[in-house]
């Protein structure tokens, strides 16, 4: 008798680069030279040995880094030719007059059809209102129109916009990138906690639980560092609106992708084959429409 393959994992969330051939200024920081250096697919599929509830690696979401259109344009061009990758979180200038098209460009480009979702650096932005800006909205909408969703990135005390968007668009498909960006290393999750509960208000968003052990000590951080938080979004959300992300090889910083898994393997402890099976393959297979094998 032969024995049932175990399902693997979706990695809803890491990102590439090629230094050289597209920079990436943001890596200039100080704090980030131990990842300033290229990093391509087989990077990750070296990296990714540990297993999680007995699953193992099998499909990603690569995210962009910059807004740059021709960033977006060679990750879709990897994903054609690199199985690893299932879709693509591209960028597109939300506020340009001419969105549609250049939407309707990267759809129709090469490897086009894997572009599922956008996302824009909301973080670094300093208007508080930025998600409801009117030609931001307009970008939105349009999006939207064509089948895409968006991928939230925020800080924890930009998250009212996150609820906002919600709330004024209903039927745009939303996922929150690194929960929210919670203060761990200050163990400050009042403010962070309350918000989580009004956006998982929303049957319309999902959340990743990703990027977090960047937001705790990079050097000192233990489970029991992430099991509240994971607590605040397993109560919050359910395992059916929560996806695995590695946010690979950012969470190098603070250890890497086997000791985030190791980590994630210890906090779904406890949950059902069913609830395991959404949180590390189901939620994102949904959300970013991946083949369901």
């Amino acid at each position: 008798m032969t024995a049932t393959p175990v399902p693997g994992i979706v990695d809803a969330h890491h990102h590439l680069w090629d230094l050289g051939r597209r920079p990436q200024p943001w890596l200039d920081d100080p704090a980030l030279t131990t990842i300033r250096r290229t990093f391509a697919p087989d990077g990750l599929r070296s990296a990714a040995t540990r297993t999680i509830a007995g699953r193992s690696l099998h499909r990603t979401v690569a995210v962009q880094c910059i807004p740059d259109v021709p960033e977006t344009e060679d990750l879709l061009a990897l994903t054609e030719r690199e199985p690893l990758i299932g879709a693509v979180v591209g960028w597109a200038d939300l506020t340009s007059p001419a969105i549609g098209d250049l939407l309707d460009g990267l759809l129709a480009g090469p490897g086009g059809t894997y572009l599922r979702s956008l996302r824009h650096l909301v973080q670094g932005e300093t208007d508080p209102g930025w998600l409801q800006r009117p030609d931001v909205e307009r970008g939105l909408a349009a999006a939207r129109d064509r089948g895409l969703r968006y991928d939230v990135l925020v800080r924890s005390h930009q998250l009212d916009q996150a609820i906002r968007l919600a709330e004024r668009f209903p039927d745009l498909p939303q996922v929150l990138d690194h929960a929210g960006k919670p203060s761990i290393a200050d163990g400050d999750l009042a403010d962070w906690t309350r918000r989580m509960g009004l956006l998982a208000a929303h049957p319309h968003v999902v959340c990743k639980v990703s990027g977090l052990i960047t937001e705790a000590d990079h050097d000192r951080w233990t489970t029991a560092d992430i099991r509240p938080v994971w607590d605040v979004l397993l109560s919050s959300f359910g395992p059916d609106r929560l996806m695995f992300g590695s946010d690979w090889p950012v969470a190098n910083l603070a250890g890497g992708w086997n000791r985030w898994a190791a980590t994630v393997d210890d906090l779904l402890d406890g949950c059902s084959a069913t609830e395991i099976h959404a949180v590390l393959a189901g939620t994102a297979t949904a959300f970013y429409r991946l083949p369901a094998d």
